[in-house]
């Protein structure tokens, strides 16, 4: 190993300035802290904290995300296996069927689930993060920026937002505008007024519906239908209330239903919020501020006499386990360059993402899912929201010193 630093040091100093291969540092630099890490600590914001590095940072949040990455492969492989076993078939089609018949297509088996939603999850993440290194190298390269990890945790977190069969070159459009258009086009790591994952899967869920809505995408067998358990209640009679969800809360919580890959497990995600507020990554008041305005919202809803539909009946301790309302709180809302900054500011930003959500989510039952609307809502209100904290303690400043 010692042999390998001292021959990429010796190879940098040709793309140092003034070197030969300057013009390409970025794509050195990137392979080197890959190997090495890097001795590049924050010094501005979003992200200055103290002596903690970028690196550190971003790897905090892979650590937090990895019980949400074992769920989506674990859920994909479970509902799929589940879905052949009803069917009485022994393996799907295709090449992963030919995969799938050395360890068999038992529901059971925690390995079988786990390969299983790996051949559906490993495409998706391949060519997410293929394409948008792409996109990353590209810019890098013309404005002379080092590489971020930043992006790593974007494409896991976009990956997790999907559906297990959407087609791999919509996947790489989705990452392609929103690396693009949300984030680089303003200047790149810690400029992006929005996040980089919600904008790309919103780009894909207005661009092309048919293959991130409905009952026949969330399980990756072809000809099975299975709605989540929001598109259920969504349908179903408001007489019935939470009955027609045909899941308990316990199930819920788990996370072992229909829907986006990573995003229906809330244990999952608690396990990663603990992860991110003990590091102090995450900030709490966003977290607990959402989680206020969600069950306030919520409780508005379920105490209305007459509802207009089933969604209105749910308790307020079934949203939080509903959709990706605990994702979009713990990994996405928290984010530290479109969420606000000002402590105050976060209170305000969080809890009107909370509200909008079940606002959405009740509200208008042809979308029940609203934690995406929300959070990009969110980030577009971040800035103003800050602006007004600051200007009321400027104020007070003033007014308290005559």
């Amino acid at each position: 190993m010692k042999k390998l630093s001292k021959y990429m040091e010796d190879l940098g100093r040709h793309f140092e300035s003034g070197g030969s291969l300057e013009r390409w540092y970025p794509l050195y630099e990137a392979f080197d802290s890959f190997l090495f890490g890097s001795n590049t600590t924050t010094k501005t914001a979003p992200h200055v904290r103290d002596g903690i590095d970028l690196k550190r940072i971003m790897t905090t949040v892979l650590i937090a995300l990895i019980p949400c990455t074992f769920m989506a492969l674990w859920n994909t492989g479970y509902q799929a296996n589940a879905a052949l076993a009803a069917l009485g078939l022994t393996a799907p089609e295709g090449w992963r069927g030919s995969i799938m018949m050395m360890v068999g297509c038992d529901p059971a088996s925690l390995l079988s689930n786990l390969l299983h939603g790996a051949l559906y999850f490993l495409p998706i993440y391949i060519v997410t993060m293929l394409v948008g290194s792409f996109w990353e190298g590209v810019f890098n390269i013309i404005r002379g920026h080092e590489f971020s990890e930043a992006f790593l945790v974007t494409g896991l977190l976009f990956t997790l937002t999907l559906p297990p069969t959407i087609p791999l070159w919509q996947v790489a459009v989705g990452i392609s505008f929103g690396l693009v258009f949300a984030k680089e086009v303003f200047g790149g790591v810690g400029r992006n007024f929005m996040n980089p994952a919600l904008a790309s899967r919103a780009f894909i869920y207005f661009a092309y519906p048919a293959q991130i809505t409905g009952d026949a995408i969330w399980t990756a067998v072809d000809g099975v239908t299975s709605a989540t358990p929001l598109g259920a209640i969504a349908v179903a009679d408001p007489s019935t209330g939470i009955a027609s969800l045909g899941y308990s809360w316990t199930q819920l919580f788990i996370g072992n239903f229909p829907g986006s890959m990573g995003e229906t497990s809330t244990l999952a995600c608690l396990l990663g919020a603990i992860v991110l507020l003990a590091t102090r990554v995450a900030p709490w008041r966003v977290i607990v501020s959402m989680l206020i305005g969600g069950l306030i919202a919520s409780l508005f809803f379920m105490l209305q006499a007459e509802p207009a539909n089933a969604l209105y009946t749910i308790p307020p301790h079934y949203h939080l386990v509903l959709g990706s309302f605990a994702f979009g709180m713990v990994f996405m809302a928290t984010d530290p360059v479109s969420a606000a900054h000002t402590r105050m500011g976060q209170w305000f930003y969080g809890g009107l993402i909370g509200f909008l959500c079940i606002l959405i989510r009740v509200a208008n039952p042809a979308y029940p899912e609203g934690v995406m609307l929300a959070i990009l809502l969110g980030n577009v209100f971040a800035p103003l929201i800050d602006y007004f904290v600051l200007q009321a303690n400027i104020k007070r400043r003033m007014l308290r010193h005559g």
